[in-house]
């Protein structure tokens, strides 16, 4: 889950691409190493998620504690704690598809039509008037899915729905933050998900069992935790350095970068149906951010 620190950008677009490109890789090496721990390490899922923003958070305490309790300070406290759920539930569901041996390329590319869930939540939820070429954007990029879930064939499982599922409710999360930063600064909005991810992740990692992870489990959640802070970092480097609409395009770069770590460590490939549906996904999510800029 990405979390942009707001910061002015200075117009340095090669650096702006530079640090988006390192947010994906470290995202990479996140996903990689979770798959790891949850499949081959003994990791359950939901504690995997709580030690992951756990470890994470203790990264960016000096950041936290510049921020401080003030920063928490909010005019709507109770939409700020169900979009911190919604984006918690998402890294549950995230996780438990890697988990589930859900291919990290495939998962990642089904994340990636949050925007679609976005646009049809903006009408459903906002009101917000939805263009005829963003329905189509949308349709676009839901058929795309379809195409990487192939429902018909033998592969399907219900797993597989796992990062749709993220996807769903990060896009939930975004709805959120989308109201609040009308009445609240980005610092108060990324000051509650930073000091409440771990918390909520925990509450939703207890009914299942929790327990602090031992052996090779140990070591390889940790780095998890380190690469999750260093995404964000990395991000919020990257938007500080550029505008969105210019570094956006490069955080699709994720996903090669992602299968090739899914390759080398697990020896998966890419069907040909995979690359047809990202296409029709990455193609559908640039319209509408196109769109979107020159309507802004």
């Amino acid at each position: 889950m990405s979390v942009a620190l707001d910061l002015s950008p200075s117009r340095e677009p090669v650096a702006g691409a530079f640090w988006m490109v390192a947010a994906g890789l470290a995202f990479a090496g996140v996903n990689t190493l979770e798959q790891i721990v949850t499949t081959r390490a003994g990791l359950s899922a939901p504690t995997a998620a709580f030690f992951q923003y756990f470890f994470a958070f203790l990264v960016i305490l000096p950041w936290a504690g510049r921020q401080g309790v003030a920063a928490l300070r909010t005019r709507h406290p109770w939409l700020q704690a169900i979009r911190v759920v919604f984006a918690a539930l998402g890294v549950q569901a995230w996780v438990a598809g890697l988990a589930h041996a859900v291919p990290i390329g495939a998962a990642v590319a089904l994340v990636m039509t949050s925007p679609f869930f976005v646009t049809l939540g903006a009408r459903l939820v906002l009101g917000e008037r939805v263009t005829a070429a963003r329905w189509v954007a949308v349709t676009v990029g839901f058929a795309g899915a379809v195409i990487i879930l192939d429902p018909c064939s033998g592969l399907f499982t219900p797993a597989s729905l796992l990062p749709l599922a993220a996807s769903l409710l990060w896009a939930a999360a975004s709805l959120c933050q989308k109201r609040l930063l009308a009445d609240e600064s980005p610092e108060t909005n990324t000051a509650w998900l930073l000091f409440l991810l771990a918390p909520v992740n925990l509450l939703l990692a207890l009914p299942s069992g929790i327990g602090f992870p031992v052996g090779p489990a140990l070591p390889m959640i940790v780095a998890v935790g380190v690469f999750t802070a260093l995404a964000q970092g990395f991000l919020a480097l990257a938007y500080s350095r550029a505008d969105a609409a210019y570094v956006q395009p490069f955080d699709h770069i994720k996903l090669p970068l992602n299968i090739v770590a899914s390759w080398l460590v697990f020896g998966w490939l890419p069907p040909g149906t995979l690359w047809i549906g990202a296409m029709l996904i990455v193609g559908a999510s640039l319209f509408l951010m196109v769109r979107e800029s020159r309507e802004g």
